[in-house]
């Protein structure tokens, strides 16, 4: 069955050919519309900071440290007010262990890996090196594998989670990767080599890399949540016991996979470019409709940059310049004072300093 799959898989794929390459001529958009909405975006959280240097909570390091991230990737330093007591909030939650979280968190992972991603955007004279360093032990020591006593067998090993779920799931994951990454760690990293492996195993597709019981029942090429713990995908199951795949979980799949080092021609990279080309939508976070918007439009910024795609063809043969597209999207969902709001309020999405992070997380990766 595995080879007849991979056969079909093969044929499917050849009309795709390589990933799309710089040389498409994506126009880019418009360098003052960028513009102006990056500034009134940064403009916003600015406002919206509050005086111990938080945003939303002072007791929600994710947020604040989304908002830090947004702000730095839209071109302010540390020298910047605003970013100063960012950072200096954020400091107040280095613990001991080197994790960098609220006292009565459940989410370590993500929250140290948020702000780990802040520290190493600010350290070019190494003042945060120990911060760092300190982070990138306790991350390695969250991660299922043999410390907590799994074999790479185990559909659980290589991934992160929250930690109040007992169970990984791809989004603590991609994090993991990219805040492991940003501290300069290497893709044949052990670290990283485990996490592949669980990434490979929220994808839809029946290959050697993917042992679970899902693999062929949806056998789409994209990604879902957590196969782990009775598997879940937040876009719901197919008749047949399938997982769905949905857009921000297959890009944030496919990011994670070229960070660890699969190059364009590996099975997995090109089943999920098919899948993204098949599904290609900015009005939606395709398979979850307006839930989890802006959290997809970051992470589809973050692959197809990091992908070094400029220009994308779709299944239909239509070409998207991605990055004017997405910008004309979010200039026009902007609100009047700088913020993004979404009315899905699912997954926080109602609150405008995170979706507003997201934002200009995502412009970030819009320009030249």
């Amino acid at each position: 069955m595995y080879r007849s799959c991979q056969l079909l898989l093969t044929l499917s794929l050849a009309i795709i050919g390589s990933l799309p390459a710089s040389s498409l001529d994506a126009a880019g958009p418009d360098p003052a519309v960028l513009k102006k909405t990056v500034s009134q975006g940064v403009a916003f959280l600015k406002t919206s900071q509050a005086e111990d240097g938080s945003w939303t909570s002072p007791t929600a390091p994710g947020v604040s440290g989304l908002a830090m991230n947004g702000l730095l990737d839209a071109g302010l330093t540390a020298d910047d007010p605003t970013v100063k007591k960012g950072l200096a909030h954020l400091e107040s939650f280095v613990k001991k262990d080197g994790g960098i979280y609220y006292k009565d968190s459940t989410h370590r992972n993500y929250e140290t890996c948020i702000a780990m991603m802040v520290f190493t955007k600010v350290n070019a004279d190494g003042r945060y090196d120990s911060i760092i360093r300190n982070a990138e032990k306790f991350l390695r020591g969250l991660q299922w594998d043999e410390g907590e006593g799994l074999e790479s067998s185990d559909i659980a090993y290589g991934g992160a989670g929250y930690g109040g779920h007992k169970r990984p799931d791809l989004s603590n994951t991609q994090f993991l990767i990219e805040a492991l990454k940003s501290a300069g760690v290497k893709n044949d990293d052990p670290a990283i080599q485990k996490a592949l492996q669980f990434v490979s195993r929220t994808q839809n597709l029946e290959t050697e890399n993917n042992n679970t019981e899902f693999a062929a029942k949806v056998n789409d090429g994209g990604f879902y949540y957590t196969p782990a713990a009775g598997g879940e995908s937040k876009a719901g199951k197919t008749a047949n016991g399938g997982l769905r795949s949905y857009a921000s979980m297959t890009y944030a799949g496919l990011k994670s996979m070229v960070y660890a080092g699969l190059e364009k021609d590996d099975p997995r990279v090109k089943a999920a470019w098919e899948w993204i080309t098949k599904y290609y939508n900015l009005d939606e976070n395709p398979g979850m409709g307006q839930q989890g918007l802006f959290y997809y439009y970051q992470t589809f910024a973050k692959t197809l940059d990091v992908m070094d795609v400029d220009t994308l063809e779709d299944s239909l043969g239509r070409k998207h310049d991605w990055r004017a597209e997405l910008t004309g999207k979010l200039a026009e969902s902007q609100r009047a004072n700088g913020s993004w709001i979404n009315d899905a309020d699912r997954w926080y999405e109602g609150d405008p300093n995170l979706v507003t992070a997201y934002a200009l997380m995502a412009l970030s990766r819009c320009g030249e």
